[in-house]
């Protein structure tokens, strides 16, 4: 019988793969511990890797003035039409949004295509790991100010982020500077958020298929073995299915917050 515990290592253990009991992949390290290579930035490299593979031949498909030709290259292309119009314009505004729509769009498959290769057994989800989202949410972070600065310029975005407000002078000097304080926590907190939900999803419905799975573990070798097995696998299938929806959810989410913040940014009240 497998042990739960060498199971549970082996999951933990993030600079290696473990694909089957006794075959573990252990992923060079040319930096040492200084600066560790783990198996979340190889999966997110693959992510990467696909997001060019698809989509740079599809950029030039239609840069030809081609339709596209196929079913994934349609739907792909109904996918960025999609953001475009409902997630991109609708929050930033038709003036603005398609300067940012690059930027989108490699967002929400980068997330998309991380997730779906979490679903893959043994692999590991990257979008399941903290630092992982906080280092897309640190990306937008930047993109939102930068986005902000650009159209108001540095001192007038950092400036706008305190409301108008019509009150006394001596009044104003201790106000403003704290409603200043309070804004800019209030925007950095939004993307701590926005790192701690993609990672709280994903992660949540990955340790739920590993606690429901462990009962198999837990119980063999025992009569209720044989009961609990089909419950349990499919009860697994079922939650795998919800969790496929869920990556295309949670990518949506993560975009279209995103898409909102960016909004904001160039939008001042």
């Amino acid at each position: 019988m497998a042990d739960p515990n060498e199971i549970i290592s082996h999951v933990q253990d993030a600079t290696s793969f473990h694909i089957v009991r006794g075959w573990v992949i252990d992923i060079p390290q040319p930096f040492g511990e200084a600066f560790p290579i783990t198996k979340f930035m190889v999966v997110e490299l693959v992510a990467a890797i696909l997001v060019v593979a698809v989509f740079v031949p599809l950029a030039k498909q239609l840069r030809d003035g081609n339709a596209p030709n196929g079913r994934l290259a349609n739907f792909f292309e109904a996918m960025l039409i999609f953001i475009r119009d409902e997630v991109a314009r609708p929050s930033i505004g038709e003036h603005h949004a398609d300067r940012f729509l690059p930027f989108l769009w490699t967002l929400f498959f980068f997330v998309l295509f991380g997730n779906l290769l979490g679903m893959i057994p043994w692999i590991g989800a990257p979008n399941g790991s903290l630092s992982c989202t906080s280092a897309i949410a640190a990306t937008t972070f930047l993109v939102v100010i930068g986005a902000g600065m650009k159209t108001f310029g540095i001192v007038g975005f950092w400036k706008g982020q305190v409301p108008q407000m019509d009150v006394p002078l001596v009044m104003g000097i201790f106000l403003k500077p704290m409603l200043f304080v309070i804004e800019v926590a209030g925007l950095l907190v939004k993307h701590v958020i926005l790192a701690m939900r993609l990672f709280a999803n994903i992660f949540a419905g990955h340790l739920v298929l590993v606690v429901i799975l462990g009962f198999i573990v837990q119980l063999a070798g025992t009569p209720a073995w044989y009961g609990i097995t089909p419950v349990t696998v499919i009860g697994s299938v079922a939650l795998n299915l919800l969790e496929l929806l869920v990556c295309f959810i949670q990518a949506y989410v993560f975009t279209f917050l995103a898409a909102i913040f960016i909004g904001m940014a160039v939008h001042q009240h």
